[in-house]
């Protein structure tokens, strides 16, 4: 019966193994045990264990010194441009690029000192970028957005800019997004494309701004008077171009109210300061000259039958 077997299955594809070759096998892996010359053994993992470990160590050794080197880099790139006068926007874009790719170069060499094979990893991270970027294209379009940014130019770092309906200061223009600081000292970030894509009212490119108010006077009050008055509070204030000179208009016969357009010219930085103390001094100062605040009021006409 046994023998049968043996003729029918393949020799070197046995289905069952015998026990007494089985108990030979065994008795040979036992007399190699028994037999071994250990110190041999334990000297060869302990070399193993010291080439590993030098490995290591020479990884270690050449990521710190890598990173140093990326970091002089950097820090040439930043002293090239000032020399050069680099728009800011362009030379944080370029840094943070230049820094990518270095390190990643770096990350490589630091892969091959281990022994891994750099082309397998590289033809693994080819895949996975394809991947990734087809399933991220809106990453892509992030980075071309900035590319475009950088380009065009419709901001800097530095302006005050509103976009997408967030308003605050440009604090850096990066590969992806754009960061900008609101006026309560908030962190938004918008992505690139949407931006680069979005109408932008940029408050910084002009030297000079137009400072707009709206003042409301009664009906009855002198307009000719309430001009004048309002054209002394804007002469006394420094930060007020005396050309374009002032103006002060009857922009609107409101329900309750007459209502004087005045406008006036200051430098970019003194805009918000010439708006809301000039506010102030027109409340407090117009009542001087005999000039009324309205309230809302309406009329009622009762007819008895």
């Amino acid at each position: 019966m046994w023998n049968f077997f043996l003729q029918v299955l393949p020799a070197d594809e046995p289905m069952l193994v015998p026990d007494s070759v089985q108990k030979a096998n065994l008795a040979q892996t036992i007399d190699k045990v028994v037999n071994m010359d250990y110190r041999e053994f334990f000297t060869g993992i302990l070399n193993d264990a010291v080439w590993i470990l030098l490995k290591l160590l020479l990884a270690v050794a050449i990521y710190m010194i890598g990173r140093w080197i990326v970091r002089r880099i950097v820090q040439l790139l930043d002293v090239a441009f000032e020399r050069r006068k680099v728009d800011i926007s362009l030379r944080m874009f370029v840094r943070n690029a230049v820094k990518v790719v270095f390190m990643l170069l770096l990350i490589l060499i630091v892969v091959q000192t281990l022994g891994v094979n750099v082309t397998s990893v590289i033809a693994l991270f080819s895949a996975a970028t394809l991947a990734i970027g087809m399933a991220l294209s809106g990453t892509a379009q992030n980075f071309a957005g900035g590319v475009m940014i950088l380009v065009m130019k419709p901001y800097r770092v530095g302006d005050f800019i509103s976009a997408q309906g967030q308003s605050g200061t440009v604090r850096e223009i990066k590969l992806f997004s754009t960061v900008i600081t609101t006026g309560d000292n908030q962190t938004i970030y918008i992505p690139n494309n949407a931006i680069a894509t979005a109408i932008i009212d940029n408050y910084s490119t002009a030297d000079l701004r137009r400072v707009d108010w709206t003042i409301g006077i009664s009906y009855g009050d002198d307009v000719d008077a309430a001009r004048k008055a309002l054209l002394e509070i804007l002469a006394s204030d420094t930060r007020i171009l005396a050309q374009p000179a002032p103006v002060v208009w009857v922009a609107e016969l409101a329900d309750s109210a007459v209502n004087l357009t005045v406008r006036a010219w200051t430098r970019n930085a003194d805009y918000w300061d010439v708006f809301f103390q000039n506010n102030e001094r027109f409340y407090k100062r117009l009542p001087e000259h005999g000039i009324n605040f309205p309230f809302p009021q309406v009329d009622l006409h009762l007819k008895q039958e």
